[in-house]
C-alpha cells in the first residue's frame, strides 16, 4: 500500500484509543465502581445506604461527562492551532521547515565526523520521510480553489471548506448543517476535489441523498469540479447487474452518487468497498439508529464520514445522539449516558445546559444561517391569503362532521386513528371536493368552469395565477397530496398553462428532465407542481421566483424546506410565497401550531429542554472560535 493509501492515524485519535483503553483497565470513568454487595444486616444498620448509592451513581454520571468534555477539549485543541494561523493562498503555500529533535541532530554530527556517505537506499527513505512531514501541512484558502471551475466561492464557503479540511486533517468526523440554500453541496464537492487535487486521494467516496437530488448531485459535480470522475448508481435491477459489472467493479471512478433506496437494495455491493469519505446528505434520514438504513450505513467500511442536514432536530436528544454516535461510536457509546448528561432533572441552569451542548459539539457541527451570512440573497415574503369554502365544500364538511359526531363529543375516551382520519377527511374537503368520490359531476367528466367555481382554493389560485403569469413570474405549487396534483393538471391543461410535475411516483429519469426542463434559460415552462414531501428536499428550483403552498404541514419545516427550492444561491429575484388558508377551518389550526412550533424553535425558552435545543439548533451558527478568526482575516 502506498503512502497517499495509507488510512491516516491522527494523533487524537491515538490519545482517545489510548486513553479510552487505559481508563477501562483502571477505573474508568465510564464503568461505575459499585461497593460490595451489601448484606440485609449493613442496610439496616446504616439507614443512608440507598442515598449514599444515589450519590454515588450522581457522582459516577458527572465523571463520565467531564471524561466526554476531554474527549471534545482534545479534538478543539489539535484542530485549533491551524485553523488560528493566517489563512494561506493555495498558490502560495509555505510549508516550514521540519524541526530536528537533539537526538537526531546528534546522530547527524556524529555521521559527519565519520564522513559517512549515505547509500542509494538511505537517502531515498529520508526522502520519503521528508516528503511525509510536509505533506501533513493543512492547506488554508483564502479565495476559492483553482480546481472549482464553476465559479468562486462565496467566503463563509470557504471557510465552510476550511473547516471540513482541518476536520479531515485531524481524522475527524463531522456535521455541515448549514441552513437550507446556502451551498452544502459545493462544499462537500470542493472538499472531495481538494483531497484528489492536494493530497492525492481521488477516492472512492461515496454520496448517499435522496432520490429526488442524484441529478442534482451530479449536475453540481460536473458543473463545480469536472476533474472528480463521478458515476450514478441507479436502475431497476438488470440495468444495477450491467452497471455494477462495467462501470463499478473496474473502478476507474472517484466518486459514487447513489440513493437511500440502492443502498438498501445492493448492500453487499457497497460493503466490498473501503471509503474514503461516507457523505450522507439529508442526514436525519438516519436519525433512528434502528431504522433498516441506519443499520446498514453502519456496517460500511468507511476512513472518514460527513453528514449535511439543513433540518434542525425536532427537540429530541436522542436523535443528536443517534448521529454523533454514526460519527464517533468510539466516544458516543451510551444514549443513557448522553441523555443523563443533560437531563432536565438534574436542575442545571438554563445557561448551564447550553455551556455543556456547546462544549461537546463545538468540534463536530458547523452551522450558519442566511441571514447571518448571505447578505446578497434577496428577501423572502410570505403572504397568508385566507379564503372562504365554496358551496359544495360547505356540503361535504358538514356531512364529514354529522357522520362522526359521535366521536366528536365523546369525553376522552377518542379512537386515535378515527380522529386522524376525520382530520384528513376535513382536509381533503378544504381542498377540493373532486377529491371525494362521486363528488365531481359525470359521467361525461368534463374539465372547464366547474373544477374552479367549486373550491374556494381554486378560485384565489385562479385569479393569482393571471395575475402573475401578466407579470411575469414562474410559480411552484406544493402540495401534500398526489391526487389533488393530478387536479392541477386538469386544470393547467385547461387554462394553457406549460408546467412540470413532481411527486413521490415520478420516475428517476422524468424527474431530471421535468427539473432541467424549467430550470433552462428562457423555459417557456410556467408552473412546476411538486408534493411537498417529495419535491421539498434538496431541489434547486431559483429560476422560480414565486411559491403557493396549496396546503401546510404540521411539522413548518417541512414548509420551509418547499420555500428554499426557490428562496437558494442563484435567486436573482425577492421570492414572495403565498400561503392558502381556509378560514375557519381545521386548516387555521393546523397553522397556528405550526407557527407555535416554529417559534419556539427559534426562541430561547425557560423551559431548559427548549433551551438546550436551542443550541444545538441554532447556537452553533458560526460560533466555532477558529472559524472566526479566518473570517476575520479574510
Amino acid at each position: 500500500m502506498s503512502f497517499q493509501e495509507q488510512k491516516p492515524q491522527s494523533f487524537l485519535l491515538k490519545i482517545w484509543l489510548v486513553s479510552i483503553t487505559y481508563k477501562e483497565k483502571n477505573a474508568s470513568p465510564f464503568q461505575l465502581k459499585l461497593a460490595a454487595k451489601a448484606s440485609k444486616s449493613e442496610k439496616e444498620m446504616d439507614p443512608e445506604y440507598e442515598e449514599k448509592m444515589v450519590n454515588m451513581f450522581l457522582a459516577d454520571r458527572a465523571k463520565r461527562f467531564e471524561f466526554l468534555l476531554k474527549q471534545t477539549e482534545l479534538f478543539a485543541h489539535f484542530i485549533q492551532p491551524s485553523a488560528q494561523k493566517s489563512p494561506t493562498s493555495p498558490l502560495n503555500i509555505k510549508l516550514g521547515r521540519p524541526r530536528i529533535k537533539k537526538d537526531d541532530k546528534q546522530s547527524l554530527i556524529s555521521a559527519g565526523d565519520y564522513r559517512h556517505r549515505r547509500t542509494e537506499q538511505e537517502e531515498d527513505e529520508e526522502l520519503l520521510s521528508e516528503s511525509r512531514k510536509t505533506s501533513n501541512v493543512c492547506v488554508r484558502f483564502e479565495v476559492s480553489p483553482s480546481y472549482v471551475k464553476g465559479g468562486p466561492l462565496r467566503d463563509y464557503q470557504i471557510r465552510g471548506l476550511n473547516w471540513l479540511i482541518s476536520l479531515y486533517e485531524n481524522g475527524v468526523n463531522g456535521i455541515l448543517a448549514d441552513e437550507m440554500g446556502l451551498g452544502k453541496t459545493l462544499q462537500t464537492i470542493a472538499l472531495l476535489g481538494y483531497l484528489k487535487h492536494y493530497r492525492n486521494i481521488p477516492g472512492p467516496h461515496m454520496v448517499l441523498v435522496p432520490k429526488s437530488t442524484l441529478h442534482n448531485w451530479m449536475n453540481e459535480f460536473k458543473r463545480w469540479v469536472p476533474s472528480l470522475r463521478v458515476i450514478c448508481f441507479v436502475g431497476d435491477k438488470d440495468a444495477r447487474a450491467a452497471f455494477i459489472r462495467d462501470e463499478m467493479m473496474p473502478g476507474e471512478w472517484d466518486v459514487c452518487v447513489t440513493s437511500y433506496e440502492m443502498v438498501i437494495k445492493e448492500k453487499s455491493v457497497f460493503k466490498k468497498f473501503h471509503w474514503r469519505y461516507l457523505v450522507i446528505d439529508e442526514a436525519h434520514r438516519i436519525k433512528n439508529e434502528k431504522s433498516k438504513l441506519s443499520e446498514i450505513v453502519r456496517e460500511f467500511k468507511s476512513t472518514n464520514r460527513l453528514l449535511l442536514t439543513g433540518t434542525p432536530l425536532q427537540n429530541n436528544l436522542h436523535e443528536l445522539w443517534a448521529l454523533l454516535n454514526f460519527l464517533l461510536p468510539d466516544v458516543f457509546n451510551s444514549a443513557d449516558d448522553f441523555d443523563s448528561w443533560f437531563d432536565t432533572k438534574n436542575c442545571l441552569g438554563d445557561q448551564k445546559l447550553v455551556e455543556r451542548l456547546h462544549a461537546v459539539l463545538k468540534p463536530f457541527l458547523l452551522r450558519r444561517i442566511k441571514t447571518d451570512v448571505e447578505k446578497s440573497l434577496p428577501p423572502k415574503k410570505e403572504i397568508k391569503i385566507y379564503l372562504g369554502l365554496s358551496k359544495m365544500q360547505r356540503e361535504w364538511y358538514t356531512k364529514i362532521l354529522m357522520k362522526d359526531i359521535d366521536v366528536l363529543n365523546s369525553a376522552g375516551k377518542m379512537d386515535k386513528m378515527r380522529l386522524l382520519n376525520i382530520l384528513m377527511q376535513l382536509r381533503k374537503c378544504c381542498n377540493h371536493p373532486y377529491l371525494f368520490d362521486g363528488a365531481e359531476p359525470g359521467p361525461p367528466y368534463t374539465t372547464d368552469e366547474h373544477i374552479v367555481s367549486n373550491s374556494g382554493k381554486m378560485v384565489v389560485l385562479d385569479k393569482l395565477l393571471a395575475k402573475l403569469k401578466e407579470q411575469g413570474s414562474r410559480v411552484l405549487i406544493f402540495s401534500q397530496m398526489t391526487r389533488l396534483l393530478d387536479i392541477l393538471e386538469d386544470y393547467c391543461m385547461w387554462r394553457g398553462y406549460e408546467y412540470c410535475r413532481l411527486d413521490g411516483q415520478t420516475p428517476h429519469e422524468e424527474r431530471e428532465e421535468a427539473i432541467e426542463a424549467f430550470n433552462v434559460p428562457n423555459s417557456s415552462r410556467f408552473i412546476f407542481m411538486l408534493s411537498t414531501r417529495a419535491g421539498g428536499l434538496g431541489i434547486n428550483l431559483a429560476s422560480a421566483d414565486v411559491v403557493i403552498l396549496y396546503d401546510s404541514d404540521w411539522n413548518p419545516q417541512v414548509d420551509l424546506q418547499a420555500m428554499d427550492r426557490a428562496h437558494r444561491i442563484g435567486q436573482k429575484k425577492p421570492v414572495r410565497v403565498f400561503r392558502l388558508i381556509t378560514d375557519n377551518t381545521v386548516e387555521e389550526r393546523i397553522v397556528e401550531r405550526a407557527e407555535i412550533k416554529l417559534r419556539l424553535d427559534s426562541i430561547r425558552k425557560k423551559s431548559i429542554k427548549k433551551c438546550y435545543m436551542h443550541a444545538v439548533v441554532y447556537g452553533m451558527e458560526g460560533q466555532w472560535g477558529p472559524l472566526n478568526s479566518t473570517a476575520n482575516s479574510t
